[in-house]
């Protein structure tokens, strides 16, 4: 890894405020001009205007969007970043039901010390249960 641990906490814990700060553009900052997301195996989203897209649609969904940062590990070219998310999915056609999901996000940084690349990835079964008001939301 090519940043410090204390770099990289850091760079995480204002990553994990863009993610709460409502601000799409902000979290897309973290990454390269070309970087990119990509979620559950789905295609990537591409450059800063792509992943602002992605980032909304969560904020959107979830006006309350809460994110923590879980924990970091490194993987040698990888950074793992853990997170959980929280939220009421209130949003335009929400279900008002709150939902409490843990994910990863597997990060490649580039040269500049931004996010080349991250695969994330987060249970998606037990995230569309809690939107269902089925077993496993919150308590």
């Amino acid at each position: 890894m090519a940043i410090s641990n204390h770099r990289l906490r850091e760079f995480a814990e204002r990553y994990t405020a863009a993610w709460c700060g409502q601000d799409p553009a902000r979290v897309a900052e973290f990454f390269e001009p070309n970087g990119s997301l990509a979620i559950n195996g789905g295609a990537p989203a591409v450059g800063r205007e792509a992943i602002a897209a992605s980032a909304a649609g969560f904020m959107t969904a979830f006006p309350d969007l809460m994110v923590y940062l879980d924990d970091l590990a490194d993987e040698g070219d990888r950074v793992l970043y853990r997170w959980t998310l929280a939220g009421t999915n209130t949003g335009p056609g929400g279900t008002g039901r709150s939902v409490r999901v843990s994910g990863v996000e597997r990060w490649r940084f580039g040269a500049d010390g931004l996010v080349a690349e991250s695969e994330g990835s987060f249970d998606a079964v037990d995230y569309q249960r809690q939107l269902d008001g089925g077993v496993g939301g919150p308590g």
